[in-house]
């Protein structure tokens, strides 16, 4: 048996971390009652409140549905935080968080579940019954956290989908983004002109108009004046020697 997970203590928060790194079990829990009871019993150990850092590829589905729901019963709040991957059946163990915080860089997958079968076409028929009930098994894990439907749910998994941060918080199958605090924009305040200054630019205003009115009205008498015609007293004459 070999071990896949490490209980730590944060010195700092003087909390208990759990530590996934790696596949979730090599070999199979199915009838292993060995490994799944040691995990149990460190569990046990922990009081209070749980971190989980999760950094896993998958592996065994029947490792993954004990730790959910063994890390579902726990006394304390659990915390989920994947910090890396979060694929396949290790997907199922980050539904297991009171919250589960990923990563920006961080990724999630889901997918149907997979296995090798030998025999006659009893025996395949038997497999394929298994990963449907599998498969039900999971949307059971990711419907209580997400909330999406169950036919949703199962179309994502049987399309291997990968979900970046953003992506996996839109879904609800994550509660939010590790490192993501909102941060108001700062919006620089426009500075009130002195007095002096809104005097000045009121004389500039003033003179500017006036000095433009005093220019149109030259070009307008100047114009008059530059008008030439014949006088009407010099018409009327030459209209009088027209008549003879």
């Amino acid at each position: 048996m070999k071990k896949f997970w490490n209980f730590i203590q944060n010195e700092d928060t003087s909390e208990t971390e759990l530590l996934f790194n790696g596949p979730i079990s090599e070999d199979t829990w199915w009838g292993d009652e060995v490994t799944p009871a040691l995990f149990r019993d460190e569990l046990a150990k922990v009081s209070g409140n749980l971190t989980v850092w999760l950094n896993s590829p998958g592996g065994d589905v029947f490792a993954a549905s004990q730790i959910y729901s063994m890390l579902k019963n726990h006394k304390g709040k659990v915390t989920v935080k994947i910090d890396g991957i979060a694929a396949s059946a290790a997907s199922v163990v980050a539904m297991a968080g009171d919250e589960t915080l990923i990563a920006p860089t961080a990724l999630m997958m889901i997918h149907d579940p997979s296995t090798c079968a030998m025999g006659n076409k009893a025996d395949m028929e038997k497999a394929i019954i298994l990963l449907d009930e599998v498969k039900e098994s999971i949307i059971n894990a990711y419907e209580t956290k997400s909330h999406l439907s169950r036919n949703k749910i199962a179309k994502l998994m049987s399309d291997e989908t990968w979900l970046n941060a953003k992506k996996a918080h839109e879904m609800g199958f994550v509660d939010g983004i590790l490192f993501a605090e909102k941060k108001k924009p700062v919006v620089p305040k426009e500075e009130e002109p002195a007095e002096e200054e809104k005097e000045d630019t009121l004389t500039a205003m003033t003179y500017s108009k006036s000095k433009n009115l005093s220019a149109f009205l030259s070009k307008v008498s100047a114009s008059a004046e530059s008008v030439t015609g014949t006088p009407f007293d010099q018409l009327e004459k030459r209209l009088a020697l027209l008549k003879y």
